[in-house]
């Protein structure tokens, strides 16, 4: 979203809350992604109400004019008060990790699917008119053709993956029986500011940039020719936004959201600088690149910000 369609955008949310502001719930809004869409959806003129149980999410990243609600997902009961005369639901509350899920398959199963089914509920019985729920690209496992279309028959390779692609078939479920809108958005690899550095949520980008702080050599599963497909947290937030009022879309759609660039890990490495060594590899799939036209197309959203540009501010 440029800077154009965003001061649109929040002129026609101020225009809509001229008498009482729109409320909108963001679960795992204190995490990583869920806190840069409650910042944005904070300066868009909405009140915010934020569902963490503060495990993986920190309260310093929560902005101030938020309403915080330290829940878990997992009580339905707890949750449901919160969801009452919200429009929207952002839901990210969840155990993004694909290792931690292959060592803890049911822990991660009661987060990410059973949280995710309460969510849903929630926002049924309260009458929300949308939720959009954080998909992930993992679910295509090891994708035959790149760069990956939404055509793609998921194929996942961890528990984390499996569960994420049930929550999408748990949308479009409420979609058609229900008559809850919702949408999909699924995050390839998602990097910037406030990003974990460590334990079971960091990203290879987030331990680069610890490791070289420390002066210490980058670690690199396997060989390093691994690909991924980067997208930095603002543009990814702007993608949420985008998502929650488009009237293109609303009945569960999965839509990839990346920049349709691939960088393998040796390169990443070799932009951040410093030594490197070698680790055994991993289960994870070798390639990974979006095809990004359905949001173009959906959601008038593309990125806007280039890897090189956004490893340069985190590096300063």
């Amino acid at each position: 979203m440029d800077s154009k369609q965003l001061k649109i955008f929040y002129q026609e949310e101020e225009n809509n809350m001229t008498d009482k502001k729109e409320k909108v719930v963001v679960t795992g809004g204190a995490g990583f992604i869920g806190s840069h869409v409650a910042k944005k959806l904070i300066e868009a003129g909405y009140e915010v109400s934020v569902i963490d149980n503060l495990l993986a999410g920190k309260k310093e990243n929560l902005h101030p004019k938020v309403k915080f609600f330290k829940l878990d997902i997992r009580n339905l009961k707890d949750i449901e008060p919160v969801f009452k005369d919200a429009k929207y639901v952002f839901h990210f509350a969840a155990i993004p990790s694909v290792q931690y899920s292959i060592e803890n398959p049911e822990e991660t199963n009661e987060v990410n699917v059973g949280g995710t089914l309460n969510v849903l509920t929630a926002a049924k019985n309260a009458g929300v008119k949308r939720v959009i729920y954080s998909a992930s690209s993992s679910v295509y496992g090891d994708a035959k053709v790149l760069p990956i279309t939404e055509n793609e028959l998921p194929k996942p390779k961890s528990p984390y993956a499996l569960q994420k692609y049930v929550g999408e078939l748990y949308c479009k479920m409420f979609s058609e029986i229900y008559g809850l809108e919702t949408v999909c958005p699924r995050y390839f690899n998602v990097y910037g500011d406030g990003q974990p550095s460590t334990g079971a949520y960091a990203s290879v980008i987030a331990k680069f940039l610890a490791l070289k702080k420390e002066n210490k050599s980058l670690t690199i599963v396997g060989d390093g020719n691994q690909t991924r497909d980067f997208v930095n947290v603002d543009d990814v937030a702007d993608a949420n936004l985008l998502a929650a009022t488009s009237v293109r879309v609303g009945k569960g759609e999965s839509i990839n959201i990346g920049t349709g660039k691939k960088y393998s890990v040796k390169e990443i490495a070799k932009i951040i600088g410093g030594p490197t060594e070698f680790l055994s590899p991993r289960i994870e799939p070798k390639d990974s690149l979006a095809d990004i036209s359905l949001a173009k197309f959906l959601l008038d959203w593309t990125p806007k910000i280039r890897l090189e540009e956004g490893l340069k501010v985190l590096l300063d």
